[in-house]
């Protein structure tokens, strides 16, 4: 199982990846009912730089790096992780977001900033916390879960270099 970048030719396995989660309408704030060439612009396209997890030519999980704001705020970056239904519980989830700190100090950005995480991810929300990232906002009733009806939307955030906070 190796960690690579990912290249047009990836779209193919990836897309099931996307759709299967974002259709189900319980993490991502993207529209359901995104189409495949949507999806690629989102989230092969539009990143400053796409990863995937490779097992023997099969991709497992994928995310994406790119810069959360433009001018003053481009010293922080944002990230997207998604996980194939089948793949889940082996620790990819914590791979990758190990290698986008990594990945995110090497390409200069100082902190890590996730915009809009569903409180009802529980999961995902123990993972970043465990992994260093703080919720420093909450947005109450952002987020329209499909069986839970509106939920909190976290904003999380982690400083990645040694010197403090400015």
């Amino acid at each position: 199982m190796n960690l690579r970048e990912a290249t047009p030719e990836d779209w193919e396995q990836i897309w099931p990846i996307f759709h299967a989660i974002v259709s189900a309408g319980d993490t991502y704030a993207y529209a359901r009912d995104t189409t495949c060439e949507q999806g690629e612009r989102l989230w092969l396209e539009q990143p400053r730089t796409t990863w995937v997890v490779d097992d023997g030519g099969q991709i497992l999980a994928t995310y994406y790096l790119k810069t959360n704001q433009a001018g003053p705020g481009k010293h922080v970056c944002n990230c997207g992780y998604m996980v194939s239904p089948q793949a889940r519980g082996r620790g990819l989830a914590t791979l990758m977001c190990e290698h986008s700190q990594q990945l995110a100090r090497e390409l200069g950005y100082r902190a890590m900033q996730f915009n809009f995480v569903a409180a009802s991810n529980t999961g995902a929300v123990r993972l970043w916390h465990r992994l260093g990232f703080e919720t420093v906002g909450r947005l109450p009733k952002a987020f329209n879960h499909p069986e839970q009806g509106y939920v909190d939307a976290l904003v999380m955030y982690k400083w990645l270099q040694d010197e403090p906070q400015a």
